[in-house]
């Protein structure tokens, strides 16, 4: 399924589903083994965080260009202009194209501006960017977005860095029904079976940060979620049983020999 199972969006492939950050981790030799051990192809970096000129030591100095695409995201930005600039300087110096569009309206949840983060998107669209925004999981917000031509919906799992997992797989499911583009989890993981549940719905990825750098081991948990991304995608390309309220015999009693 590996080799396979591709990842597609804006004509750009990845072999891994599982899309990794690079904060919160106790130092960056931490960050690179987890990000090793988590076999992903795409990085996400905060770009109000990383030192750009490059005169000091940045966490970009730990993660390989050549083996990792980078994702500039536009984390700590609450209005549609200063994402929109956080994203142009991406890009000017030389970061990405590629941009994980985050517009937040609420300090303290976390929660997403979607009136700013659609402003936002349509911009970036029209400028060049691939836009992949971040988004709360409403259905109707993520079709908008899609119109608006982003290259994948991101809608939360959970707020950012709360662990609660996906909390309303209903409308997941919803925007998994009518999106053209890929359906990434973002936000929210906080262990393995919650990835495992996310892709078993049928998302396209999963991103994640705290729940791997914030663990005792994040080298540990960035290999099981690598583990738990891939089971949960081919338990959905397998495609489960039905849920019935009474028990089948495994073993059914016609044709038995007495």
């Amino acid at each position: 399924m590996e080799k396979t199972d591709i990842l597609t969006f804006a004509g750009r492939e990845f072999r891994s589903r599982l899309i990794v950050g690079t904060g919160k981790y106790p130092d960056y030799r931490s960050m690179r083994r987890a990000h090793d051990a988590s076999g992903a192809e795409l990085v996400t970096v905060a770009v109000r965080r990383v030192n750009l000129d490059r005169t000091q030591e940045s966490l970009l100095d730990y993660i390989d260009t050549k083996r990792y695409t980078l994702l500039p995201n536009t984390a700590g930005c609450y209005t549609a202009e200063e994402a929109i600039k956080t994203a142009f300087l991406a890009r000017e110096v030389g970061l990405s194209d590629l941009v994980k569009l985050e517009v937040i309206g609420d300090q303290r949840t976390l929660f997403p501006d979607n009136e700013e983060l659609l402003k936002a998107t349509r911009v970036l669209v029209k400028e060049g960017f691939v836009v992949l925004p971040y988004t709360n999981d409403d259905p109707v917000m993520a079709k908008k977005l899609e119109d608006a031509g982003a290259a994948a919906v991101m809608p939360l799992g959970a707020p950012i860095g709360s662990g609660l997992g996906v909390r309303n797989p209903y409308n997941i499911k919803i925007i998994l029904e009518t999106a053209r583009v890929p359906v990434i989890v973002d936000a929210g993981v906080g262990t393995a079976s919650d990835a495992a549940i996310a892709m078993e719905l049928g998302c396209d990825g999963v991103l994640m940060n705290t729940g791997i750098a914030g663990a005792k081991d994040p080298v540990a948990m960035a290999e099981a979620m690598r583990h738990a991304v891939l089971a949960g995608r081919l338990a959905y390309l397998a495609g489960r049983i039905p849920r019935k309220l009474y028990g089948t015999a495994s073993s059914p009693l016609e044709g038995m020999i007495e």
